[in-house]
C-alpha cells in the first residue's frame, strides 16, 4: 500500500486525502487549527459565519465529484421573493437592473477574450467605459479584488460569466460550509485517513517524508508553503479585502444582496436562505469589500457600511453582534494581462512534493482550483510513487 502525506486540513487537504485513500494508499493528514476546514470553516456559536461570503458553485467539477459520493448535503434554496431583493448600486443610488450598457458582455455568444489583454480595455471596446467598469467591478463577488479591470480580460471574464448564469451556478449548503468539511472528514476517516490536528508541520524533515520516498501534497496557502519549502519562487497575485459581519434585528424589506457597480463591493444576507446560520429574529449579513495596496481596513469598513445604508435602512440601530477582518492573499489567484492558470506555481514541486490550493497552477473558479490542483497532486503523487517502485 503507497503511503501519502497531506499538510492542511481544508478543502484542497481533504479532497486529496479522499482521492488518495479511494486509490488504496495509506494517508495521514496533519492540519495546524484544532479543526479541520480551512478557509472553509464556519464559525461555532450563534452566528454561522464562513471566513467572507462564500458560495458553492455547480457549474464546476467539483460539485459532480462531491454529489457522487453524497458529501454536498442538504442545500438551502433561496426563496423567489428574496432572489428579486439583488439591488445594484449605479450611480450612487440601488437599482435593481445593470446599465444596459453593461449586458452586452454578458451575450452567450461574445467572442472569446483575449489572456494579455487587460478586462477593461477589452470590454470598453464592446460595452463602453461606463457598463466596462460596472462589469468588472461585479465580477469582484468572484475576485476579491480591487480593481478587477486592470487583471486579464480572459480571466474575469470566464469569472463574470459563471457569476451572472440564470440559473445561477451559485448553492448554499445548509448550516454553512462546515457541514461539506464535517461531511468529507467522516468519508476520509470512514475510508482509513489518519487526521492529526493541532500538528504544525515546520518542516518536511519532520515527516516520513519525500527522504523516505513516500509523496508529501502540501494544501496550505501558498505564504505558508513558501515558508515551509523555503522556496522564494511560491508567490502569486491575490486579492486583499475587508470582511464584514453583522447580525442585526429582523426588518423587513430588507435586501438580499448589494452588489457595488460604482465600486467593488458585495453584502450578502445568508439569513435569506437559511435561517439556522443566526437567532431568531436575527438576520446575518456578510460582505467583502475589496482593497488597494495603500488603503487600510477602516476604508473598506467604510464602504462597507455606505452600501448597508442604501440596502440595510435603520442597521445601525439593529446591530446586535459585528465583526471586522481583512484577508490578505486568502482569497485565490488573479490572473495579469499576459497570465493564465498555467504560469502559477507548478503543482509538481520535484522531489516528491507537490502542491494543492487556490493559488497553483490548475483550472477552475475559486474553490474549484483548489479541488482541481489536489485532485492532480495525488494522481502526480501516487503515478510516479508507482513508477519509483517499479523501477527498484
Amino acid at each position: 500500500m503507497h503511503r501519502i502525506t497531506v499538510i492542511g486540513g481544508g478543502f484542497a487537504g481533504l479532497t486529496a486525502a479522499i482521492t488518495a485513500a479511494e486509490a488504496g494508499a495509506k494517508v495521514t493528514v496533519y492540519e495546524a487549527h484544532h479543526t479541520l476546514g480551512g478557509r472553509a470553516r464556519t464559525a461555532e456559536g450563534p452566528y454561522r459565519t464562513n471566513e467572507g461570503p462564500h458560495a458553492l458553485y455547480n457549474g464546476g467539477p467539483h460539485w459532480a465529484w462531491l454529489r457522487q459520493r453524497d458529501l454536498i448535503g442538504p442545500l438551502a434554496p433561496i426563496p423567489p421573493l428574496e432572489a428579486a431583493r439583488l439591488r445594484l448600486r449605479h450611480r450612487g443610488v440601488l437599482r435593481r437592473t445593470p446599465p444596459f450598457a453593461m449586458l452586452k458582455l454578458l451575450r452567450p455568444a461574445l467572442s472569446t477574450a483575449p489572456v494579455d489583454v487587460d478586462f477593461l480595455t477589452w470590454a470598453t471596446g464592446i460595452a463602453g467605459e461606463e457598463g466596462a467598469r460596472a462589469a468588472a467591478h461585479y465580477s469582484a463577488v468572484a475576485l476579491f479584488h480591487h480593481d478587477p479591470g486592470t487583471l486579464s480580460a480572459a480571466f474575469v471574464r470566464e469569472r463574470l460569466r459563471r457569476a451572472t448564469k440564470l440559473p445561477p451556478e451559485a448553492h448554499y449548503p445548509r448550516g454553512g460550509w462546515a457541514s461539506v468539511i464535517d461531511r468529507m472528514a467522516a468519508r476520509a476517516w470512514n475510508l482509513g485517513v489518519r487526521m492529526e490536528t493541532l500538528s504544525r508541520v515546520d518542516s518536511l524533515d519532520d515527516l516520513d517524508g519525500p527522504a523516505s520516498g513516500a509523496p508529501v501534497v502540501v494544501a496550505t496557502s501558498l505564504d505558508a508553503a513558501r515558508r515551509l519549502l523555503k522556496d522564494d519562487s511560491l508567490t502569486w497575485t491575490s486579492g486583499r479585502t475587508a470582511l464584514i459581519d453583522l447580525a442585526v434585528r429582523t426588518r423587513r424589506g430588507d435586501a438580499f444582496i448589494v452588489s457595488d457597480l460604482d465600486e467593488t463591493g458585495w453584502l450578502e444576507r445568508f439569513t435569506a436562505q437559511d435561517r439556522s446560520l443566526a437567532p431568531a429574529g436575527e438576520q446575518l449579513i456578510q460582505g467583502q469589500i475589496p482593497i488597494a495596496p495603500h488603503e487600510s481596513k477602516a476604508d473598506g469598513i467604510a464602504r462597507a457600511e455606505q452600501l448597508l445604508d442604501l440596502g440595510f435602512p435603520g442597521w445601525r440601530e439593529r446591530v446586535t453582534w459585528r465583526s471586522e477582518a481583512v484577508a490578505n492573499g486568502r482569497t485565490g489567484a488573479v490572473d495579469l494581462p499576459g497570465t493564465s492558470w498555467r504560469d502559477r506555481p507548478a503543482v509538481d514541486r520535484g522531489d516528491g512534493v507537490y502542491l494543492a490550493g487556490d493559488q497553483v497552477a490548475a483550472p477552475g473558479v475559486l474553490s474549484e482550483v483548489s479541488f482541481n490542483s489536489a485532485l492532480t497532486a495525488v494522481s502526480l503523487a501516487l503515478g510516479r510513487h508507482a513508477l519509483d517502485l517499479k523501477q527498484a
